[in-house]
């Protein structure tokens, strides 16, 4: 995961005004295990910066994933951000909906998409969703009482 600074210099190289809001923002991401939902976000912030509307933070969350800084993944009960990987290699996630924990996969699936000919491919997104095995079994235990 990329920390404050890297993404900072990301946002900075890319010609964005580096903020003390961004700075928060950055460092807010960088400080989280996991994924936030633009009103998580809007909450933390707000207790910082009174006035603050949740348009420019929702802004503030667009153009920072638009940067590459942020990782947006659309859940079941909404979309979330979280500190995009470090890694540079090109790759998609495996998420489990209970804890949220973020797996890689080192494997992408566009090339054996049958894409028709007069079809322009300009970017994508592949997550797989599902239950780690901690949370497998909470819920066996939960179901059976053990």
């Amino acid at each position: 995961m990329l920390n404050t600074q890297e993404m900072l210099d990301r946002m900075s190289e890319k010609g964005l005004r580096i903020t003390d809001q961004r700075r928060t923002l950055a460092k807010l991401f960088a400080e989280t295990d996991g994924y936030l939902s633009p009103k998580d976000v809007y909450e933390y912030m707000g207790r910082q910066y009174s006035g603050l509307s949740f348009d420019t933070v929702y802004r503030n969350l667009r153009v920072m994933h638009e940067l590459g800084v942020l990782e947006q993944i659309v859940f079941e009960d909404g979309m979330k951000f979280r500190v995009h990987c470090a890694a540079g290699e090109h790759h998609h996630h495996m998420i489990c909906l209970q804890c949220e924990k973020t797996y890689p996969i080192h494997f992408c699936p566009m090339p054996m998409t049958d894409v028709p000919g007069s079809f322009q491919v300009v970017k994508h997104k592949f997550e797989v969703f599902g239950y780690c095995e901690a949370c497998q079994s909470l819920e066996h235990h939960a179901k059976t009482g053990e």
